[in-house]
């Protein structure tokens, strides 16, 4: 039972994550070439569904920018939304499916360097991307997240083209939204004071509010006009609500295209929830990691959902965690009350909604990206030298110069081969005498011995002299691959015409006639 103390903390990381949560919905809906009110429909369906069967306390769950090139491909592809809504419903069976065959245990052997390297990633991107809005700059839509733009530009050009448009009035909201910002976490405002429950970002979007007020009567020079400004789709009551739900075109199941681009949307979107669960559990520094196989079902039932009623597809969404955690969520609540808050604002607020200057907002986002960046990260991930910097490093700038996954794919790939490295370091020791004239070796091995020791083992083989005497000794073996005892038993057979006597100790002798073939 929460107490009203974490009550009022999680309804105040709630409102803060709604305020996040409103341009990355519509941004990454019109990113995508979807209708941007399937970005809300995400959100909601996030924010409710999927949070009541998540075993997840922190994630907040909605549309995700990593899906942005798949869903443009596959409309491109498909020839419809209302066909590439069949396939992400058939995504999220699959995603169900992913989750009763315990699939989400590949989520825990993601090495934290690449998990922390993902975030930094994020964090940087999202900087970068907020910069242009804070100076009125919104030709690209809040949630894309890529390099390389449509309009030939990529994400640096862009800072520099960016001063072409400086916009007065939306950079001065901005800066006096980041002096705000800064005072609000500052050691003015105590914790535990009253004004220490009103989130800075409800006051930022407040001050843009006011200040655009201000502009249009006392300096209209200075007026933020609507194309700098939040734009949502017109609701006005229930009626116009369902009359902008969009259902799934059912002809895309006679097309095997349909069930490809399923799939390949399932597999992207658990590996991204996956990926974002741990990084909020590492955030969090929780102790009980979350249930994966749980979280792809809750997903699954999310993407069907979407897939079911017009939205886009969804996963853990990590800029949204990590505006939650930073915000003082304490449990689920706060994801309801997010959920709650997109439904109802299209519904009962739309007017005011679309008064707040993408400046504001940009600060919010600005802000959240400086939490998962911050200079202290780079700094303890050096001092603990290159093993954990180097994929850090590699999964942040493959991620700033193309997208989230081949960010994880190269950051995985060189963990990798740290592991094996350390692997074939792993010592098969080597230990001689020489005895009236002959040398005596005795080689012993580790617990587990794979096939990457194989060269190591067959160079030191090799390397013994004729007429010698060597003792193999496995004592301490609990497990050998099959391609080591290969190499054992073809020594052994060449070590006849080296007149090399051979004595095998607790390993197991494969039949030479089987190697032969």
């Amino acid at each position: 039972m929460l107490s009203t103390k974490e009550s009022l903390k999680d309804i105040q990381a709630g409102v803060v994550v709604f305020l996040v949560a409103i341009p990355l919905c519509l941004g990454i809906a019109l990113a995508q070439n979807a209708p941007p009110f399937s970005g809300i429909i995400s959100g909601i369906i996030g924010g409710s569904i999927v949070t009541l069967i998540s075993g997840a306390k922190y994630s907040i769950s909605g549309p995700t920018a990593g899906m942005t090139a798949i869903m443009i491909s596959s409309i491109k592809e498909l020839g419809t939304f209302e066909l590439v809504l069949t396939a992400i419903a058939i995504a999220g069976i699959i995603q169900i499916l992913f989750g009763v065959l315990r699939v989400g245990i590949i989520g825990h052997y993601f090495p934290s360097s690449v998990i922390k390297g993902m975030l930094s990633a994020i964090g940087i991107i999202l900087i970068i991307k907020q910069i242009p809005h804070l100076i009125g700059y919104d030709v690209d839509p809040e949630g894309d997240m890529t390099f390389f733009q449509d309009d030939g530009r990529n994400t640096f050009t862009e800072l520099i083209n960016m001063l072409n448009y400086f916009t007065p009035g939306p950079a001065i909201i901005s800066a006096i939204s980041i002096i705000i910002l800064l005072f609000w976490n500052s050691d003015y405002i105590r914790p535990g004071s009253k004004l220490s429950f009103v989130p800075s970002a409800l006051i930022i979007v407040a001050a843009g509010l006011l200040l655009n007020l201000l502009f249009e009567f006392v300096f209209p020079s200075l007026l933020v006009h609507q194309n700098h400004l939040v734009a949502i789709p017109t609701i006005k009551n229930t009626g116009d609500l369902l009359n902008s739900l969009i259902f799934p075109d059912l002809n895309g199941l006679n097309n095997y295209r349909t069930y490809a681009i399923g799939f390949t949307i399932a597999v992207v979107v658990s590996l991204e929830s996956l990926l974002s669960i741990d990084a909020t559990d590492k955030l969090k520094k929780e102790n009980n990691p979350s249930p994966t196989n749980r979280e792809l079902i809750a997903q699954g039932v999310g993407n069907l959902s979407c897939g079911l009623i017009g939205g886009v597809p969804m996963t853990s969404a990590i800029i949204r965690s990590s505006a939650n955690i930073n915000a003082g969520a304490t449990s689920k609540l706060s994801s309801y009350v997010h959920g709650f808050l997109l439904l109802t604002s299209v519904l009962l607020f739309p007017d005011l909604l679309t008064s707040i200057p993408n400046a504001s907002l940009a600060v919010i986002l600005l802000f959240t990206g400086y939490k998962l960046t911050k200079v202290s990260l780079f700094k303890s991930m050096y001092a603990l030298g290159p093993k954990q910097f180097i994929p850090f490093i590699t999964t942040i700038s493959v991620m700033l110069l193309t997208d989230m996954l081949k960010g994880i794919i190269c950051g995985l790939s060189i963990a990798l081969f740290y592991i094996l490295r350390d692997m074939m370091r792993i010592p098969i020791k080597k230990s001689s005498a020489i005895i009236e004239g002959k040398e005596h070796a005795l080689i012993t091995f580790p617990e587990n011995v794979s096939f990457i020791n194989k060269g190591f083992l067959f160079k030191m083989l090799e390397a013994l002299p004729k007429q010698s005497s060597v003792i193999l000794d496995g004592t301490n073996i609990k497990s050998i691959d099959y391609d080591v005892l290969e190499i054992i038993a073809l020594f052994k057979k060449s070590a006849i015409d080296k007149n090399i006597d051979v004595q095998l100790i607790n390993i197991h002798e494969i039949d030479l006639h089987l190697v032969k073939k």
